[in-house]
């Protein structure tokens, strides 16, 4: 074999080699995707109105209205994995969803670990839930006391390096929201989008319950995908859907299906990507 062959044998099998040392996702996951019929998507089971089980046991929602348009889209069946804070992440690495859909702030710390779409879908901040017997009329009323939280909330390393109160951690909102009405802290803290829902919903339970501080650090929510797939075509399909989800309406509109108060950013976002257009 002349230095000629050899030196293309060689080189083919280094590309084999790099091909085989590249992640799955790397590969074209949209292709992926296509070949076995199914988009896999973890999502909330528990958040009203944005993921939450009907007394049909049936996943309903604005964020599974979005993931059935991409898996529309795509042109296959959506399956949806129930996920929680603290295992969102891992199981998408781990490849046994797609993407997350699951009202996931968008941090620097998380892009770190998965590929987070822009434009952003929606925006939240957080406040705390609480009775109005508890009187909290500002954050420093939480220093010392027992706050009930979620496991993996991005906001609650904050809260208690910036108010020190005592949180009591649950693994899901359920978890947390019986904690609360069982008086066993003196105030749930979380997204405000879902406080907001949850004081709204007309059930009688949470009558004697308000949200009674200013909200802070707004947050973007971001659809997440593995970081391989940000620049290949499954990343491209699900950005654009996310800039006409904005430009159409779309969000908005759903919004509108599922009871919640147009939100500001999506308000503005839609007037900025029409203007741009």
């Amino acid at each position: 074999m002349n230095r000629l062959a050899i030196l293309a044998s060689s080189l083919a099998l280094a590309c084999a080699a790099t091909l085989a040392a590249l992640p799955a996702a790397a590969q074209d996951s949209l292709a992926k995707i296509k070949e076995k019929g199914v988009l896999s998507v973890g999502v909330k089971n528990d958040y009203k109105p944005w993921g939450f089980l009907e007394p049909s046991g049936k996943i309903v929602g604005l964020e599974i209205d979005l993931a059935q348009a991409i898996a529309d889209k795509i042109g296959v069946k959506l399956e949806m994995l129930p996920v929680i804070a603290a295992n969102r992440m891992e199981f998408l690495k781990q490849g046994r969803i797609d993407m997350v859909i699951a009202t996931m702030g968008d941090t620097a710390e998380r892009r770190k670990i998965v590929g987070m779409v822009e434009p952003n879908y929606y925006a939240g901040a957080t406040n705390v839930m609480a009775p109005k017997s508890a009187g909290l009329k500002k954050w420093e009323d939480l220093k010392g006391r027992k706050v009930c939280a979620v496991q993996g909330a991005y906001y609650n390393r904050r809260v208690t390096q910036m108010y020190a109160p005592e949180l009591v951690v649950f693994p899901s909102v359920p978890d947390a929201l019986n904690a609360l009405q069982g008086n066993n802290c003196v105030a749930f803290l979380f997204d405000d989008t879902l406080i907001v829902s949850t004081l709204s919903g007309g059930d009688a339970k949470w009558a004697n319950y308000e949200m009674p501080l200013v909200s802070e650090d707004p947050q973007l929510w971001a659809i997440g995908i593995r970081l391989e797939d940000m620049d290949g075509p499954f990343g491209k399909l699900v950005k654009d859907m996310s800039v006409d989800w904005h430009k159409s309406g779309k969000l908005l509109d759903l919004e509108t299906k599922w009871g919640i108060k147009q939100s500001p950013y999506l308000i503005e976002t839609n007037k900025k990507l029409k203007a741009a257009s």
